[in-house]
C-alpha cells in the first residue's frame, strides 16, 4: 500500500514536470517571435570588407542593432557571384538570426549563371531595401563630349568608334553600357577593366572616351575636376548630383538603371520577424546621420515594403535577362 502511494506520488510529480516542460516547449516559438531578437543577428555580405556594400551594411547595422537591442555581426563572403554567401544563409534556420545582404547583382546572377543552386525569388524572403544608387556617365574634362547629346550624336554618326569603359563583363556597370547600346540604338565598343581605378586611368589617358561607374568610385576624380559627369542612369535626377541630367533627359528614352542593396531572410522566416525587422529599418533609414553617411557613399537611403522589394527583384531579373541575351554575354 505504501509503495503504491509512493509510486503514485512520483508518477504525479513526473506528469506535472513533463506537462510543464511540454507547455514550455509549445510556447517557445511564439515567445521567440514576440521577443525577437534575443541574441545577436548575423548578416552575410557577398562582398569583400571595405567595399561600398560592406560599408553601407555596417553603417546601417550599427543603428539597427541599437534599435533592436542586439548586435548585428557582419560576415563577408565575397566571390562566386554571391553563391557561397547565399548558400550560407539558406542553410541556416529561418528564424531571423541569419540574414543576407543582396543587391542588384543578385538579379544579374540569375541569367548570367548557367545554373544557380537556388532561386532568389522563391528561396529568400524580402525584408526591405536599404539604399539605391545610380551610375554616372563620365568623360575626360578635355573631351569634346560635353553633354549626353554630344555623345549620342557622335555614336550614331560613327558606329563602333566610341569606346566606353566599365568594370568586368557581367557587372551591372558593364550591363548598363550594353543596355545603352540597345535602348539608344547605337553601336560602340565596351572595354572591360578589372576595377574602377583602372577605368579612370584609361579615361584620363584617353584610351577610352567615356566611362560608366558608381559615384563613390569616381568621386575623387570628379571633385578634382579631372572627370566631367554628363549623365546619370536613374529615371530621376540623383540626390547627389542634382545638376547632372539623366539619360532620359538626354534623349535616351526608356533607359533606367538604378542599383540597390537590401536585406533578405531565408524563405520560411516567420512573418512577425520580417515585420519587426522591416519596421526597425524604416526607422533607422530616416535618421539624419545614417542618411548623410550613405549619401557620402553616393547612396540614397530608402526603405521599402517586402512586396515592393520582391517586385523590384523580379523586374530586374527580367530586365537583365533580356540585356544579357541581346549582348550575347556567355553564361558562367
Amino acid at each position: 500500500m505504501t509503495m503504491t502511494r509512493g509510486f503514485s506520488r512520483r508518477l504525479a510529480a513526473f506528469s506535472l514536470i513533463f506537462g510543464a516542460a511540454l507547455l514550455s516547449w509549445s510556447m517557445t516559438p511564439a515567445q521567440a517571435q514576440s521577443n525577437f531578437p534575443t541574441r545577436p543577428i548575423r548578416v552575410i555580405v557577398p562582398f569583400a570588407a571595405g567595399g561600398v556594400a560592406d560599408i553601407t551594411m555596417r553603417i546601417v547595422a550599427e543603428s539597427l542593432g541599437d534599435k533592436l537591442g542586439q548586435r548585428l555581426i557582419i560576415e563577408n563572403m565575397p566571390g562566386a557571384g554571391g553563391v557561397a554567401a547565399a548558400r550560407a544563409v539558406l542553410s541556416s534556420t529561418p528564424d531571423g538570426y541569419t540574414l543576407a545582404l543582396l543587391s542588384n547583382g543578385t538579379a544579374v546572377s540569375v541569367p548570367l549563371f548557367k545554373s544557380l543552386p537556388y532561386d532568389p525569388v522563391k528561396n529568400f524572403a524580402p525584408i526591405s531595401s536599404i539604399g539605391f544608387f545610380d551610375f554616372v556617365v563620365g568623360t575626360n574634362v578635355e573631351s569634346p563630349y560635353k553633354t549626353l547629346a554630344d555623345l549620342i550624336k557622335f555614336a550614331r554618326e560613327n558606329p563602333g568608334k566610341l569606346n566606353v569603359g566599365t568594370i568586368s563583363v557581367g557587372s551591372t556597370q558593364n550591363l548598363s553600357a550594353a543596355l545603352l547600346k540597345s535602348v539608344a540604338g547605337v553601336d560602340f565598343q565596351i572595354v572591360p577593366y578589372r576595377g574602377t581605378p583602372e577605368v579612370i586611368v584609361g579615361l584620363l589617358r584617353k584610351d577610352i572616351d567615356v566611362m560608366i561607374d558608381n559615384y563613390v568610385g569616381m568621386k575623387s576624380a570628379l571633385l578634382d575636376q579631372k572627370i566631367t559627369a554628363i549623365g546619370a542612369t536613374g529615371e530621376t535626377r540623383s540626390v547627389i548630383l542634382k545638376d547632372v541630367p539623366t539619360l532620359l533627359e538626354g534623349g535616351v528614352n526608356g533607359y533606367d538603371v538604378v542599383s540597390w542593396n537590401a536585406l533578405f531572410a531565408p524563405s520560411g522566416t516567420p512573418p512577425e520577424v520580417i515585420a519587426k525587422l522591416n519596421a526597425a529599418l524604416r526607422e533607422v533609414l530616416v535618421l539624419p546621420d545614417v542618411k548623410q553617411k550613405l549619401l557620402d557613399l553616393g547612396i540614397e537611403a530608402r526603405a521599402s515594403s517586402p512586396e515592393e522589394l520582391k517586385a523590384r527583384l523580379v523586374d530586374d531579373i527580367a530586365k537583365w535577362t533580356k540585356v544579357i541575351d541581346q549582348a550575347g554575354i556567355p553564361k558562367q
